[in-house]
């Protein structure tokens, strides 16, 4: 800056020197512009001094912004080295890849997809469905932000693969569960791909829709739509299923990495909380491609069914998919069903003949056999099939009860097994006839089963049914094979059927054949559990021995009764009482079964002592309601359902009624007690438990005298052993299982 000015000056000197000379020849015309010429060196300088200035001014505010800056990162480098380093927050935290494969495909998908994700730096693991077990681990992924994937084929009949049987059966039957709940896996991120054929239009990807159904019912968020692979490469999308599988992957992944962002998925306007949808637009051809799907789909299977079919069951088909996709884990209501057959009844009401109870049980023959309608309706068929039910011919069924695959496991038996010994892990539940003349408020069965009051439909052969239930329980035995936790010594004994409770749903007494069907029973070794409600009392008066003879008795007043078993018998009453006193003239094992339902029948003290006395039942078995969950055709509640302290408080108020009677047994669990008849007290110790080898014995030597040798409960009496016990510290559970809470979050207040 100091040479600039120099130069100025130096270039400013001689040029004042020549204006000086010429000063003299100027005109006098010009004396501002001489002025100007002989001031010149004052303007030069001025211009050098504020150049200067400008220039030395803009250089030194230059330099306090850089070291302004310096210092700020300084201090800030500083003061994040004092400060503790913050968490990273982990939105993913790894991948889980389940496959169902049977020729490996799907297994080597799963591998593919595991490799791709390490690859974006997530942990990932391959599981094969066999291997994990649903009931004790699935709801930790709930909370252990990983995303887990299912790669699942669909085999023959659309049946799961071999080793994602399990599995699939344990996720349809938790969804309807009421025990597991609407939001049993509510945190659970997945998404699904199916593998599948679709030649077989009926069966095409079942497996992969039911699995993300059940897994929507149960409250898991998907991620993703679900993806489908055609193995068909006519119709399939991308041209093969490893087409199909490579397109899904990609969107899958850019899904996942999305998700590690903590990026949400945007809404499809298919909220289940009915909210608003902000990019409903978004995703409306990919929701429109699936109603097309579904709608083809049920075109294709209304098919197979002849128009008379469609027209009876339409309604009932649309209402159960409609609750299937609202209302998750509900069941199609009997008022539906009931008004199909209504229907059918009227149109047929002058051609059909119906069959009625003979009093002997017998068999009517009617010329026009095979003009009468099937009990189990299409409609019907698909409603029970996705309870569980294998259904047995026209009119029967069996299913596996939880405490069958709790005491496979080791987990405990029901509370027959603390009463009376049975084996629960051989036991057969079953039913000859689905049909029952009640519509009680607390059935767990929610109503799915037609009801009636006597024998309509066609009627299948009771050897028959008794071939095709054992063959069926057998299946579901197996299915339990190399399933983690099941005993082995159990499983195969578990094949052997040892009993069978006649309690499944329904009333089995309505079968014309019942007495065929329990000496087939015994002749198997089979021991019986019938269980009636009372409401046939010349068909308990006609019944061959039984191993344990139930009634039903759910209240103990005309009104109360009727309030909350709803029979259709207009003399329900009258049927009631003379069932009771037809129980009290069987000589072998009888039972009153009393259901206590809060605010609705606890408070009938005397009442039920009456009655007690009026049947002399051997053994009085008191439970609390069960909570079934909601249902259009109840209004249950959980308030309805007693604690175990208030059935104890019930039972003790009763027992001291009874002069006859105290209190034997109890199965906390079941929130359940027995009340047993004094004679089975021998020497201060109970005999409640059945000697079943001695029955069999007995049962054998009095069909051999055409029912002349006859015999009585007393005659087949085992020991109770002390755990069994009321007031016993294992409350009623075998100390030679391991008891097992289940982690959720309601609590399990069930019995069978």
């Amino acid at each position: 800056m100091l040479t600039l000015c120099v130069f100025l000056l130096l270039l400013a000197r001689p040029a004042s020197s020549r204006t000086a000379d010429s000063e003299d020849v100027s005109p006098p015309s010009q004396p501002s512009l001489l002025s100007l010429w002989h001031n010149r060196l004052y303007l030069y300088t001025a211009a050098a001094l504020i150049l200067g200035m400008w220039l030395s001014l803009k250089m030194v505010l230059k330099k306090q912004n850089l070291s302004s800056e310096d210092v700020s990162f300084i201090s800030k480098v500083e003061r994040n080295s004092h400060q503790p380093h913050k968490e990273i927050e982990v939105h993913v935290s790894g991948v889980k890849i389940f496959y169902g494969s049977q020729t490996g495909t799907a297994k080597g998908f799963a591998q593919q997809l595991c490799q791709e994700v390490k690859a974006l730096g997530l942990p990932a693991e391959v599981i094969d469905m066999k291997d994990y077990d649903p009931d004790d681990q699935l709801a930790d992924e709930c909370v252990s932000k990983t995303v887990c994937v299912f790669l699942v084929a669909t085999y023959t009949d659309g049946r799961p693969t071999e080793n994602a049987e399990w599995f699939c059966k344990w996720l349809e039957e938790a969804s309807t569960d009421f025990r597991y709940g609407k939001t049993y896996l509510e945190g659970l991120r997945y998404a699904v791909f199916g593998l599948g054929d679709s030649v077989y239009v009926g069966h095409y990807n079942t497996v992969g829709k039911n699995v993300d159904k059940w897994l929507w019912m149960l409250s898991a968020v998907r991620i993703m739509t679900r993806g489908e692979g055609d193995c068909n490469v006519v119709k399939s999308r991308s041209g093969s299923v490893q087409a199909d599988f490579l397109s899904w992957k990609v969107r899958f992944l850019s899904r996942l990495q999305a998700l590690v962002k903590g990026e949400k998925k945007s809404c499809s306007g298919n909220c289940k909380t009915g909210g608003s949808c902000k990019n409903k637009k978004r995703d409306e051809e990919q929701q429109q491609e699936e109603e097309e799907e579904e709608e083809e789909e049920e075109e294709a299977s209304l098919q197979n069914h002849s128009s008379e079919e469609d027209l009876m069951e339409s309604s009932s088909d649309e209402d159960e998919s409609g609750l299937q996709e609202r209302k998750p884990g509900s069941v199609v209501d009997v008022e539906d069903l009931g008004n199909i057959m209504s229907s059918v009844k009227k149109a047929k009401s002058r051609e059909e003949v119906r069959v009625k109870l003979s009093k002997v049980n017998g068999v009517k023959r009617m010329e026009d056999e095979g003009e009468r309608r099937e009990m189990i309706t299409p409609a019907l068929r698909n409603a029970l099939t996705k309870q569980g039910y294998k259904l047995i011919g026209s009119h029967s069924g069996v299913k596996l009860c939880r405490w069958t695959k709790s005491m496979l496991r080791g987990r405990g038996g029901c509370y027959k097994h603390t009463f009376y010994g049975i084996e629960s892990h051989r036991c057969m539940e079953t039913t000859p006839s689905l049909a029952c003349a009640n519509k009680c408020v607390f059935c767990w069965r929610h109503h799915t089963n037609p009801v009636g009051t006597e024998w309509r439909w066609k009627m299948d052969p009771a050897h028959k049914i008794l071939e095709d239930a054992v063959e069926k329980h057998q299946g579901m035995i197996r299915q339990f094979r190399g399933v983690p936790g099941v005993k082995p010594e159990r499983y195969e004994e578990g094949l052997a059927v040892k009993h069978c409770a006649l309690s499944l749903v329904g009333e089995p007494i309505m079968y014309p054949e019942i007495n065929a069907f329990i000496r087939l029973l015994h002749q198997q070794h089979i021991s019986s559990f019938l269980v009636t409600n009372a409401q046939f009392p010349e068909e308990i008066r006609s019944l061959v021995p039984v191993t344990q003879l139930y009634v039903s008795v759910d209240a103990s007043t005309k009104d109360s009764l009727k309030k909350i078993d709803r029979p259709l018998f207009k003399d329900f009453w009258p049927r009631f009482l003379a069932s009771l006193r037809a129980l009290g003239e069987k000589r072998q094992r009888t039972v009153y079964r009393l259901t206590l339902v809060k605010a609705w029948n606890v408070e009938e003290m005397l009442a039920y002592s009456e009655l007690i006395a009026l049947g002399q039942p051997d053994f009085i078995e008191v439970k609390g309601v069960t909570y079934c969950g909601e249902s259009s055709a109840s209004t249950l509640t959980m308030a309805n359902v007693p604690w175990h302290q208030e059935v104890v408080a019930f039972v003790q108020q009763l027992a001291d009624m009874l002069p006859q009677y105290e209190i034997a047994c109890e199965h906390e669990h079941s929130n359940c007690l027995l009340i047993a008849h004094t004679k089975f007290k021998v020497e201060g110790e109970w005999w409640t438990w059945i000697d079943y080898q001695r029955f069999q014995e007995l049962v054998e030597a009095h069909e051999e005298s055409g029912g002349q040798r006859s015999f009585s409960a007393s005659d087949y009496m085992a020991k109770t052993p002390s755990w069994a016990l009321f007031g016993a510290r294992e409350q009623g559970f075998d100390p030679a299982d391991t008891r097992f809470q289940r982690r959720n979050k309601t609590k399990d207040i069930s019995g069978c």
